[in-house]
């Protein structure tokens, strides 16, 4: 008989799995709210810097596919650190960007760098976190990402004004990957040490991926989950995507200042990341449903309403109001389309099925954005955030539908005894 593997605590993943996330993070959200300030700044136009942002979201839609095959071939720590030194590239591309073309390729390669850099955690904590402790693990990854979201905007909020550019904001992404890249080679790796803490299931891992049949087989064998789950995903990511192109352009539209479209961003982070722990808390107890409908319902009526409220007096107290409603909202989902993916995820050999999922999700992360764009660019602002509000609403309706069918809540004794079979 096996000898039993040691007990799952947090404190194991805290600094080699946490602390190059939550570096890599801050230096992505120092750079967010201002891409499209950037873009503006290099004389495009409203529509067309909220399609340079958007480019972030594309270039993680177009990462997903090879990040499931790098990942699942050369292993979680080896991917990051490429991941990081790929966006160091798309940092100076940006950097040396003479119009907003330039930038949005730049911007494209940060997104990739980015699908990489998520799913290594993402495979990593899904095969090697017990089930219940899961939504709480994820949660806290995701807490992790939020938490380097509100730091990053906080300090370019200072950065720009005292260098008085925001593409001073670019070299904190820099730094950012220079410091993840070296914890990574500094701390211990995580996925080797969990191998040898638990043989077993390694050599069962190892025996699966010798049976890997690749990305699209993996798509066709699970299509209808992808096919029901994928979309209320889809939906979620547009919600959560549209977020961070709508409201740096309704602060640019109502003449907010850059570095304080910065603060109150990174304010709003503060919010979701005061929450990531509660959101799992209530996934693990109560199931998945409780933390994805508030999540949902929240950020559409929070859009439909901010689609009222460009031209009413005091309408940058209203924005306000409304990107604090929206935070709470989201960050009563955080950790949610991770912790549903590692839910349907084969237990052993994640990373492919991990990457149709992400890829279902990030699609319409990178859907929402353009959206915006071109209901902007065809209509006005608010018609474009009462649209995300409406297909806000509508994928609480189909996750509403289908997680209890495919991801049903179960006792606290029934997880560990799944767990222990």
């Amino acid at each position: 008989m096996p000898p039993a593997s040691p007990p799952f605590t947090f404190r194991s993943i805290a600094l080699p799995v946490f602390l190059p996330t939550l570096l890599f993070s801050t230096g992505e959200g120092a750079i967010l709210p201002i891409i499209p300030i950037a873009a503006h700044n290099l004389g495009a136009s409203l529509a067309l810097a909220g399609f340079v942002a958007s480019m972030v979201m594309v270039g993680e839609l177009a990462g997903d596919i090879p990040a499931g095959w790098v990942v699942s071939r050369i292993g979680e720590r080896a991917s990051m650190m490429g991941a990081a030194f790929v966006a160091l590239g798309g940092i100076l591309v940006c950097l040396a960007a003479p119009n907003p073309w330039v930038l949005l390729a730049g911007v494209l390669l940060i997104g990739i760098a980015t699908a990489v850099f998520a799913l290594a955690r993402h495979a990593f904590m899904t095969t090697h976190v017990p089930l219940r402790y899961r939504a709480r693990a994820l949660s806290t990854l995701g807490g992790i990402f939020r938490g380097g979201w509100f730091i990053g905007p906080l300090i370019a909020s200072a950065v720009i004004t005292a260098t008085g550019t925001p593409q001073s904001a670019f070299w904190i992404f820099a730094v950012g990957c220079g410091a993840a890249a070296l914890s990574l080679l500094v701390l211990p790796d995580p996925e080797r040490a969990a191998h040898a803490a638990d043989p077993a299931r390694a050599a069962a891992r190892a025996a699966s991926h010798a049976e890997h049949h690749g990305l699209f087989r993996t798509i066709w064998s699970h299509r209808a989950v992808l096919l029901r789950m994928g979309s209320g995903v889809a939906l979620v990511g547009a919600a959560r995507s549209a977020r961070t192109t709508l409201l740096p352009l309704w602060a640019l539209s109502i003449g907010l200042g850059e570095a304080n479209t910065a603060l109150v961003i990174g304010i709003a982070g503060g919010v979701e990341f005061a929450l990531f722990y509660t959101s799992g808390h209530i996934m693990d107890r109560w199931g998945r449903l409780w933390s994805v409908m508030p999540c949902m319902i929240g950020l559409g009526s929070g859009f439909v309403a901010l689609a009222f409220l460009h031209d009413v007096p005091g309408r940058t107290a209203w924005f306000v109001a409304v990107v604090l409603v929206l935070s709470l909202a989201n960050g009563m989902g955080s950790g949610i389309v991770m912790t549903l993916g590692a839910d349907l995820a084969p237990r052993n050999s994640p990373a492919a099925f991990l990457g149709a999922w992400r890829f279902a999700g990030d699609g319409g992360q990178a859907a929402a954005p353009l959206l915006v764009a071109g209901l902007t660019a065809v209509a006005s602002l608010p018609l474009a955030s009462g649209a995300i509000g409406v297909l806000s609403l509508l994928g609480a309706g189909i996750l509403g539908r289908y997680i209890p069918r495919y991801v049903p809540h179960r006792p606290r004794a029934a997880r560990e005894a799944s767990e222990l079979a």
